[in-house]
Order: structure tokens, then sequence, then C-alpha cells
């Protein structure tokens, strides 16, 4: 479906496994190794990123089997995978010096292992489609000097091949899975301590006391909620099966039509992870990919969100009008005083995370401050009374739910890093480029239809993460090489790359949503695209009026620019989600369009 493992697939799992003293120090073993590599200085890539692989072998083949068979299997791919991994780890001096060139039996042996095992996790994990795409790059590799025409290469030796992607920075172990080491782990650790204590549930409090007596209360509830969770969630999945398990039900005893309420969930936790100042794991790989630093990567992102939620809030209040959607009634808003005392649960470790990056230390550095404040309010509950059996229950899902989430996402991240790898080595990403400035006829906006589309394809059964890392290594060169700043492509293909779950056919937040609410999944789809219009024509927005993510140096410009896009996203709103006249609705979406992208300077 295109995202992570949701908090629901895993919770029977939890029911049994998460006290079990293995799973608990495995988890541990994984939050203390990666923030001690955040702490211990710089340890050598061909170390820290095998044993951060070797770390996720025992979640994916052992705590995640479905049967005995798979856990069988998964004994012995887990055993050879953490002996390959500690074979690279333990002979980095010696692997350095060989300059990407695997000699010897053994290391052709360990190369295929570690390729073979790196797909099968991938498919475990996500199912077929990413390792059979990793699959094709791997095959082109090997014998696309076959291929006849401009797509061919020039032929790589098979120790060199191998060499290249096992023993050096340019494949397995390259740039995305340093990303996942040093960065993304830290914040899946930060977000798994923050939800096993009191923080999910100051999340959906701060939201009921906001918006629940609001027109459509419930709905903009799971709008603010959403954003909140999802932020740090880095999966649209995980976000409607964690913040849905409140919102659904209380919209469907409030009387929203089930189509409504699944598409309003689905929705507003696609955005997620557009949403600032985490944004699931996408914010860091751009960091990685870009070389832009994270600061200007949130601020730059932070209008275009606003602007996705604003969309949704317009038509939440369309459908409010056209179905008499009702606020939360006085028993089910929270009290003051607990809205307050939970909401301080998510408050201090978010502040302790953004002084310490205001103060200009590194996302990592404050990740790992935040995790130990979040970790002493595991001690107490909203009383502030200490109860050591909650504690201890507490800590075990933190130390569970972050060495499984960790390795969920690195077990993606791993096969995206071997499609990458095998772009850099044949030199295919820029063939492609090529390929897209020659269909287009060099013009911009049919470049991006092109990889609007690649992104939306790719997006259906790959995850959004390594959806955009793909879409962005091929098609991005492309349009930098027609004008567009690298922050702006960037932007551009992520979130296009997240119109996969809420876009038919496959459309992994939709689906849950839908099963969720007992309706039919094109009806919570149809519903989903109209309320997530944003996400189709704000990329298309940021594009037309680059100044829209300049907000950290032209403020004042940008939020001009985003007004005009907010009133053009109204109109749109108005015209697509409308019980009046065709003429009137066409009237409505033509000016949408015009107020969107009329360039008025």
């Amino acid at each position: 479906m295109g995202d992570f493992q949701s908090p629901i697939d895993i919770g029977e799992l939890y029911m049994v496994r998460n006290q079990h003293p293995l799973w608990i120090g495995l988890g541990l073993l994984s939050i203390f190794f990666h923030i001690w590599l955040i702490f211990s200085g710089l340890v050598p890539s061909l170390i820290a990123r095998p044993m951060h692989m070797a770390l996720a072998l025992p979640w994916i083949f052992i705590f995640l089997a479905k049967n005995e068979i798979q856990r069988y299997l998964g004994f012995i791919l887990t055993s050879l995978g953490i002996l390959s991994c500690l074979y690279i780890a333990t002979n980095e001096p010696l692997l350095s010096e060989q300059y990407g060139f695997i000699s010897g039996w053994e290391q052709i042996l360990i190369s295929g292992l570690l390729i073979l095992i790196t797909l099968e996790m991938a498919r475990r994990t996500v199912g077929w489609p990413l390792p059979v795409i990793a699959l094709l790059f791997l095959i082109y590799g090997l014998i696309g000097h076959k291929v006849p025409g401009e797509f061919g290469h020039a032929g790589i030796p098979v120790n060199s091949f191998l060499g290249t992607l096992i023993i050096t920075e340019g494949g397995l172990w390259g740039k995305l899975t340093g990303v996942s080491v040093s960065i993304v782990a830290v914040f899946v650790i930060f977000g798994a301590v923050l939800n096993a204590g009191e923080a999910g549930q100051g999340f959906m409090n701060i939201a009921i006391a906001a918006a629940g007596r609001l027109t459509g209360g419930a709905a903009k509830v799971s709008v603010i909620s959403s954003a909140l969770f999802g932020s740090i969630s880095g999966s649209a999945s995980a976000n409607v099966a964690s913040t849905g398990m409140v919102t659904l039900p209380a919209m469907r005893r409030l009387g929203y039509p089930k189509r409504i309420a699944g598409a309003v969930e689905a929705v507003a936790s696609t955005g997620g992870q557009i949403m600032p100042p985490l944004m699931g794991a996408g914010a860091f790989v751009m960091v990685e990919l870009t070389g832009i630093p994270y600061n200007q990567i949130i601020l730059a992102a932070l209008i275009p969100a606003f602007l996705y939620f604003v969309t949704i809030w317009f038509g939440v209040n369309r459908y409010a009008r056209l179905h008499d959607l009702k606020p939360y009634d006085d028993q089910m808003l929270p009290e003051v005083a607990i809205v307050i005392k939970t909401s301080l649960f998510f408050f201090i470790p978010f502040a302790v995370l953004l002084t310490f990056m205001y103060l200009g230390y590194t996302p990592q550095f404050s990740a790992a401050i935040a995790i130990l404040s979040a970790s002493f309010l595991l001690f107490v509950d909203i009383n502030l009374r200490f109860d050591w059996r909650k504690t201890r229950s507490r800590l075990a899902h933190a130390a569970v739910f972050s060495g499984q989430q960790v390795a969920t996402i690195a077990s993606i991240i791993l096969c995206a890093s071997l499609i990458v790898g095998v772009l850099g080595i044949t030199g295919l990403g820029i063939k492609v480029t090529s390929t897209i400035l020659t269909l287009s006829g060099e013009n911009l906006w049919l470049a991006l239809i092109l990889t609007a589309l690649a992104c939306i394809i790719l997006g259906m059964e790959v995850p959004t993460t390594a959806a955009y890392v793909i879409c962005v290594s091929v098609a991005g060169p492309a349009l930098i090489d027609l004008g567009l700043k690298p922050l702006l492509v960037h932007l551009f293909v992520f979130w296009f790359a997240l119109l996969s779950t809420i876009t038919p056919p496959v459309c992994g937040g939709v689906f849950i949503a839908a099963s969720m609410v007992g309706e039919n999944w094109l009806k919570v789809a149809g519903s989903a695209m109209t309320l997530g219009m944003g996400l189709y024509i704000v990329p298309l927005a940021m594009v037309r009026h680059p100044i829209l993510i300049d907000f950290g140096s032209s403020p004042f410009e940008s939020v001009l620019i985003a007004i005009q896009i907010a009133i053009g996203l109204a109109l749109l709103s108005r015209g697509i989600i409308g019980s009046q006249r065709k003429i009137s609705r066409l009237l409505f979406i033509f000016a949408g369009f015009i107020v969107t992208f009329i360039q008025l300077n």
C-alpha cells in the first residue's frame, strides 16, 4: 500500500510479545546503539550502517513472522545476515583499501547474501513491488550492456558492480542508509517514547479543545490531531490507525456519513508527512540529498503544508453545510485541566527539541536530548503520580515499538539504496533525465506532468520515502536543468509521491480508513480526493509561485502569495464540493484555478 506497517497491524503482536525480555532487550539495544552513535564521534560508515542492518534483521524475520515456517526461515536468514554484516563491520579497514572491487569467493557469497536478504526484508515489510523494482535495477546493472540503444551501458565487471554496492558507500551503505542510521532512527525512537506515555492523548485533547465545538468539529479534530501526530509518525497508514481509533468512532457517533468520516481521516493523516517540524522521514532524507540545512527545509515546507490543511478545513466546512455535520457535545469535551496536563507531555519534549535545534545543535543531537526528557515523563501519569507497573509497561512498549519501527524503515531504505546505487553505477539516471527533457520538448510544465505521473504510479505500491527517492533521483536533474531550484524540485516530487495514499487504484490510507468505518473504499477514495485536492494543486502552485517556499528570506511576500492561493483553493473547494447547479460549480472551479495560478506582479 505504499506505506509502513501500521500500529493496528502489529497491535496483536504487541499483546503477546511486548513484555518478552528478549524483544525488550533488543529494542533497548537498538535505542542505545543509535543514540550512542550521536555521542561517540565519527564511526566509519562501513561499521555503523551494517550494524544498523544487523539490528533490524530479527524484527523483520522473526518478530513479524506470520507463521512457524516464516519464523524458522527467519532464524536462518537472520543468522546469515548478522554474520554478513559483522564481516563488513569487522573488516572495514581491509575493505576500504579494495576500492570497490571484491575478491575471493567468500566476498562474492557475502555480497549475494546481503542483496538477497535486503530484498527479502523489503518483501516482508511492504510486499513485492519494491523488491521487484530493485531486482530489475540489479539485473539491468548486470546485463544492461546487452540493451540496445541509448539505455544500454558499457558493461561493468561483476566484481566491481557487487563491490560498489556492498563494500563501499555507493550502494547498500550509501547516503540514504546513513540518513536512516543517524537521523531517521533517532526521530522514530523519539516518536515511540512520546506515544508510550500521555503525549498521544495530549495531541487528541488539544485538538478536541481547539476544534471540538466548531461546525463539523469531529472532522476538524481529526485534521488537527493527524497533523500533530503525523509529523512524528512518518506514516500515513500508522496515522490513520492511531488517531482514527479515536476520531472515527466519534464522527460515526455524531452521525457523519461513513465515506466522509473515512475520507477526512485518510486525507488529514496523509498531510502529517508534509507537516513540519519533523515531516516523518522525508525532511531528513531531503537534507542528505540536497545538502540544504534542515531549518531551511522546514521553513520552506511550512506554508505549503499549512495550505494543505486549510484546504481540508474548507472541504470539511462544505461537507458540514451539506450534511449537517455536528460538533462534539459537551460530554465528549475533555476538562480544561486534563487538556493542560496531557498537552505538557508532548509540549515539554517538543520545546526541548526545538530549543536545542534553534541554538544550533544538530537535529539528531537535539532529538537525543528530547528523548531523554520524554523518557523522564514515562515515570509519571497526568496526576504526576509514580506507578512502577505502568512505567515498566510504557518502557517496554517504547523499546519494542522503537526496535520494530526502526527495522521497518531500515528495510525500506536499504532496498531503495540498492536502486540508487545502480542508478549511480550505470548512469541510468542521466539517461532518464535526457529522455524526460526530450519527451517534454524542454517544456517545464510537460516535464512536471511526466514527473508527477511517475511519482503517482511508483507510489502506488512503493512506500512514500522510497518513491520520492527513486523519482527525484531519475527526474529531479531534468527539472533542475529546466530552471527549478533543487529544494523546489524535491518538495514537488515529495508531495506527488504522497498522492498514492489517497488516489485509486492503490491508496493505503483510504483502505485502512474504509475498513475502520465499514464503507466501500471507492466511496471513501472519491471523497478523499475532493478533500485532499490541495495535494494535487499546491505543488503546482509552488512551481508557479516559487516565493511560496521562501518564507525564511521573504516572509511578507510568501504570506501574501499564500493568501492568494488560499482564496483560490476556497473557490475550488466550493465548486468541487457543492450542491449548486453545474454551471455555478464550473464557474467556481474556473475562478479557483485563475486565482491560484495568476501572477499578480
